[in-house]
């Protein structure tokens, strides 16, 4: 039976990621609160708003993305899990890299690399050039 309303495999995959990280039930405090916002009636009666405390570290979470309280707890969980981990692994963490890996991306070209690629685009389009129809001569 499973304590949150996903997959088995999804909680399997983060009581495993838990453990790695040697974050225990036991070192998080769990609170629910009233959400607000969207979602009708049903948010309004109900706590799905989960908040999520990690006491070694003092990190804390709150989700309420869902409306189903079991699945706030689930993604409150790994968010508390990817924190936890960012802090421990620092450079190495999966959201460092992705987010180093943007700036990469969107660095400014250096002034040689931008010279080469306009030279490689002015080619394609010549090359393009020559596939048109041949101009017809009238005379």
């Amino acid at each position: 039976m499973s304590i949150f309303s996903v997959s088995a495999a999804k909680e399997k995959a983060l009581a495993e990621k838990m453990e790695a990280l040697n974050i225990r039930d036991e070192d998080l405090e769990e609170s629910f609160i009233r959400s607000g916002g969207k979602g009708g009636q049903h948010v309004n009666k109900t706590s799905t708003c989960v908040y999520l405390k990690h006491i070694p570290t003092g990190i804390e979470v709150k989700c309420q993305q869902e409306r189903s309280q079991s699945l706030n707890r689930y993604r409150a969980r790994i968010l508390l899990a990817g924190k936890i981990e960012q802090l421990i692994k620092g450079r190495e963490s999966e959201a460092i890299q992705r987010i180093e890996k943007i700036r990469r991306q969107k660095r400014k070209r250096s002034k040689r690399a931008k010279e080469k690629m306009l030279a490689e685009k002015k080619l394609v389009s010549e090359k393009k050039k020559l596939r048109g129809r041949p101009a017809e001569n009238n005379a």
